[in-house]
């Protein structure tokens, strides 16, 4: 048994593996799986503050607003009597057994809260600085992560970034024109350009916090059991055969080759086959252009993955 008892944060732009890593290192059964308290439809029993934005920005200035809120979250501290109020259907019923499962699941057997929260990427040098959190950042080819927006139909409202002016000013002041530009039909414009903001945040983020991990989805697609115990093994974390088993079950070449557009939050999908269904869905000219708008930064974070 490890001694670690820090939290988890694991985190990257949207669609770059976060639901598979953070289900997997949840899955020895000594982190509590918590999903995505930044979401701005999350759940008020999971959280008690409300977000505005999507990918809300958290540092000193409006830390007041988060910091208790999340406190009580890492310590298991369910709201019921708000969850009740908020119930609107029998899907909300159900989710909220599930997380009070979660949550009293966690305080019983003492296990270590695991925020999985793409949203929170901008905002991890908080988590770990005010949190305390152990800070996982994953990320995927560029092109299949435009890919897998343009599969969904997924289009990105830059506004959420743009009337947030302590992000802005911290990370992504040099892509205002391009973020105002962008058509909101453009989704894989949209894509691209997300990517390089996420990422050009990240990397400066490794220079400062070096602690930081940074996983591939490819690489844990490639070699699933291999990337996930070197995972556990940083974090301090048993990786357990009930983990191993977990880690084999979800990436196993029997499961689906392509999620289902209503299953997108799945997690057993056939690892290697789905590295490659991005060169399937886009064209040879939208490839290249993805190329040409992540340009170097992806070169830097992939230097050895083809384009063709």
């Amino acid at each position: 048994m490890n001694a670690d008892r820090s939290p988890i944060l694991v985190t990257g732009a949207h669609r770059t593996g976060t639901t598979w890593v953070g289900k997997m290192l949840a899955a020895g059964g000594q982190a509590a799986y918590i999903s995505e308290p930044l979401n701005v439809w999350h759940r008020p029993g999971v959280m008690g503050a409300s977000t505005t934005y999507w990918y809300q920005y958290i540092d000193e200035s409006n830390q007041d607003d988060y910091l208790e809120a999340l406190s009580q979250t890492l310590s298991y501290n369910y709201h019921l009597l708000a969850e009740i109020r908020s119930l609107r259907s029998r899907k909300d019923f159900l989710r909220m057994v599930r997380d009070m499962g979660i949550f009293a699941r966690g305080h019983l057997a003492k296990q270590r809260p695991l925020l999985k929260d793409p949203f929170a990427v901008f905002s991890a040098p908080w988590f770990a600085e005010r949190l305390g959190c152990r800070v996982v950042i994953t990320i995927r080819h560029p092109a299949a992560f435009a890919s897998s927006l343009k599969r969904l139909d997924w289009p990105f409202d830059f506004s959420n970034l743009l009337q947030q002016p302590r992000l802005m000013q911290r990370w992504l002041e040099p892509f205002r024109e391009e973020m105002l530009g962008m058509h909101p039909e453009d989704i894989l414009g949209q894509g691209a350009l997300l990517w390089r903001m996420v990422y050009q945040a990240v990397a400066a983020m490794l220079q400062e916090y070096p602690q930081f991990m940074l996983v591939r989805h490819e690489d844990l697609s490639l070699d699933p059991l291999g990337g996930y115990n070197k995972l556990y093994q940083e974090l301090g974390l048993d990786f357990t055969a009930r983990a191993e088993q977990a880690v084999l079950a979800s990436s196993s070449s029997e499961n689906p080759k392509e999620l289902s557009k209503k299953r997108v939050h799945a997690v057993r999908l056939d690892s290697r086959s789905n590295l490659h269904n991005w060169k399937r869905r886009l064209s040879p000219e939208e490839i290249e252009r993805i190329r040409r708008q992540t340009g170097d930064l992806a070169a830097r974070f992939y230097p050895d993955i083809e384009w063709d």
